[in-house]
């Protein structure tokens, strides 16, 4: 049986400190590399079938938070407003559905020259460096947690399920929903 053809990507990544590696909800980590934060909760890769109660996962966030080298890095309305400009050239130019939340991005990008981690990366990039040069970050503090992860998409329901998940993430948390670069 052949392997669908890869359509599209779902792209997601975190603010800084948002999805540590022993995230009780699970992660795509190895092994915890500060011993900082080591004995907040075990290590589990991948992310688990069952999922813990948001309360579990606030007061593990909680305490992280005191154990973080920098802090627990949470986008307002201004950071969002400079990241969706460093975005908004490439999202119109490709037509991406793009949220920007709080604590992670989402965005859903179809099958590019580039690769995905290259795609997630350029954008890592160009965000920090706006936030940077207007003041919104220090040049140590860190903006994203990690290299992000990516969904592969291979069928026109997916890319549509997608788009509906990635659109309504703002308005599930309270927040207006997002067009950029329209």
């Amino acid at each position: 049986m052949s392997r669908p053809i890869v359509v599209a990507y779902h792209l997601v990544w975190t603010a800084y400190g948002w999805w540590l590696p022993n995230d009780p909800r699970g992660s795509m980590s190895h092994y915890v590399q500060s011993n900082v934060i080591a004995d907040l909760s075990e290590l589990h890769y991948g992310r688990k079938r069952l999922q813990p109660a948001g309360r579990e996962v606030r007061a593990f966030y909680f305490d992280a938070i005191g154990k973080l080298q920098h802090r627990l890095l949470k986008l307002g309305v201004e950071d969002v407003q400079f990241i969706a400009q460093a975005f908004q050239d490439v999202i119109w130019q490709e037509q991406y559905t793009c949220a920007i939340m709080p604590d992670h991005v989402h965005i859903l990008i179809r099958k590019h020259k580039y690769f995905a981690e290259e795609m997630i990366a350029n954008l890592l990039l160009e965000s920090k460096f706006r936030l940077r040069d207007f003041g919104l970050r220090t040049a140590d503090n860190p903006v994203w947690g990690g290299p992000g992860w990516k969904v592969f998409l291979d069928s026109p329901g997916d890319i549509r399920r997608t788009i509906k998940y990635v659109e309504d993430n703002p308005i599930k948390m309270g927040l207006p929903a997002q067009k950029w670069g329209s």
